[in-house]
């Protein structure tokens, strides 16, 4: 029946029974749960939700001891700049709640081979039965098959209301759709009107170094006939002068 049975619904009403048996000590309103918290429980009554979950480990994986409620109740630990690190739970926590539990009679020592540990002992076995039939009872009742006309007539508005508020949701998501839509049809047309225009220039660009080339060449050729006057020139002077 315990397992059988939302666990943390059963933790929180076994929480609401152990307060008749253990009491919180005055120093837990100022005490985190271990070194990885940042600040303090805001549940006030944490101490007996606390309890409750410990005697439920006990029942579950006992023989249990400290140390291992510790690795269990343990998180994650924010160090700042360095990478997380997991952290231990608080020991006198978990200490004291064990005590308390034992003092109760709700737990006892036990040893299995080399292990020792606390058990849940028959009355706090009790405690977590009556929790759990408590909270099998709370469970959400189906409805019958034959309804009265009154319900089917409240049920059919029901829907008619819900269809009509589903209607302009529906509308509204066409409506982004096609807003979409036409963002996308108006960017391709602006890229493909772009890829025309660069091919247009390029090709703007090729035809005038045609034309430059084409002009270059006959002011090429006449200046190397000039080039060429030059030198008859200079030649011809250079050989008057050395017949003289």
């Amino acid at each position: 029946m315990i397992y059988q049975v939302d666990q943390q619904q059963l933790v929180l009403t076994t929480a609401i029974e152990l307060k008749n048996h253990i009491e919180m000590p005055q120093w837990a309103k100022f005490a985190k749960t271990g070194a990885h918290r940042e600040t303090l429980p805001r549940n006030p009554d944490w101490w007996y939700i606390r309890a409750a979950s410990i005697l439920r480990m006990c029942y579950k994986e006992g023989p249990v001891g400290v140390s291992k409620l510790r690795t269990r109740y343990g998180g994650r630990k924010n160090r700042g700049m360095r990478p997380d690190k997991f952290a231990l739970a608080g020991g006198k926590v978990i200490r004291t709640i064990l005590q308390q539990l034992e003092e109760a009679k709700l737990v006892k020592q036990h040893k299995v081979g080399n292990h020792k540990g606390r058990i849940a002992s028959p009355a706090g076995k009790a405690i977590l039965a009556k929790a759990a039939k408590t909270v099998g009872k709370t469970k959400p009742v189906e409805k019958p098959k034959n309804m009265p006309v009154q319900q089917k007539t409240e049920t059919t508005t029901n829907t008619q209301k819900e269809s009509k508020t589903e209607t302009p949701k529906t509308e509204e998501k066409a409506k982004k759709q096609e807003q979409i839509k036409q963002k996308t049809e108006t960017k391709n047309k602006t890229a493909e009107h772009e890829d025309t225009s660069t091919k247009e220039k390029q090709q703007a660009i090729k035809q005038e170094d045609k034309k430059s080339e084409i002009e270059t060449k006959p002011e090429t050729k006449e200046t190397e006939k000039k080039a060429e006057s030059v030198t008859a020139t200079a030649t011809e002077k250079s050989t008057s002068l050395e017949e003289k």
